[in-house]
């Protein structure tokens, strides 16, 4: 678990293009479109097999937090919500790839969080052309995409994107700031994640698989590459 967590540390050798491009193909694009089957078939389970009544009381999730809301909690959930919007989670990635590849000149590591959002918008977007869910019948506080309620593309995109981060910031060596830094990039899917419940835009099940989805590809983005631990790539061109 250790040689997974500092890989990148241990061979910080630049990759072959051609390397770096089959590994991409078959480390992460392969495996997470195996992942988006089981997305899909779960989203059936749900929408149209034999979980469809679970799918339905799920609802009674929402309306508990329709009853509790309260104009200080909408404002603090509205926050969050931004938090995992697109142009937020996009914007942050950019800048954040821009200064590690700035401190490291390791394209290969700085691109992890890049690869991780992309991947898990993939399996988003196209779970959503397959499985039509609607929102939860509750008052929704946030304006709806035209996209499936399954699963979350906010908590999806806040999982890989601070998870990563949270991969990244072991690097940082004083002990209390990296435990603040890491605390928050753990916490934030989560708090995301309650805020799109809160605000009537997801089911339980939304959130639950999206943090998977975001979970998976994080894991996947962070061993992208062939790494020995020696300086040396274990894939050759």
């Amino acid at each position: 678990m250790s040689s997974f967590l500092t890989r990148w540390e241990a061979d910080t050798s630049a990759p072959p293009k051609k390397v770096a491009a089959r590994d991409v193909v078959l480390r992460a694009v392969l495996p997470m479109a195996a992942w988006w089957l089981v997305v899909v078939a779960g989203g059936w389970l749900l929408t149209n097999g034999p979980l469809k009544s679970l799918g339905r009381s799920e609802e009674s999730v929402n309306r508990q937090f329709e009853d509790s809301r309260t104009s200080i909690l909408n404002h603090i959930t509205l926050i969050f919500s931004w938090v995992g919007a697109t142009a937020s989670i996009v914007g942050l990635c950019l800048v954040v790839v821009a200064l590690v590849l700035w401190r490291t000149k390791q394209w290969w590591y700085s691109v992890v969080p890049l690869l991780a959002i992309t991947l898990q918008s993939l399996v988003f977007f196209f779970a959503t052309l397959v499985i039509d869910r609607e929102r939860p019948d509750v008052e929704q506080l946030d304006d709806s995409p035209p996209t499936s309620s399954y699963p979350s593309g906010h908590t999806g995109a806040t999982t890989a994107l601070y998870f990563s981060f949270a991969l990244m910031a072991l690097r940082i060596r004083h002990p209390v700031l990296r435990a603040v830094v890491m605390t928050v990039c753990v916490a934030m899917p989560f708090l995301v994640a309650w805020a799109r419940l809160y605000r009537g835009m997801h089911h339980v099940s939304d959130v639950s698989v999206a943090v998977l989805n975001g979970l998976v590809a994080v894991l996947l983005a962070w061993a992208w590459l062939g790494r020995s631990g020696n300086g040396k790539n274990q894939t050759r061109a």
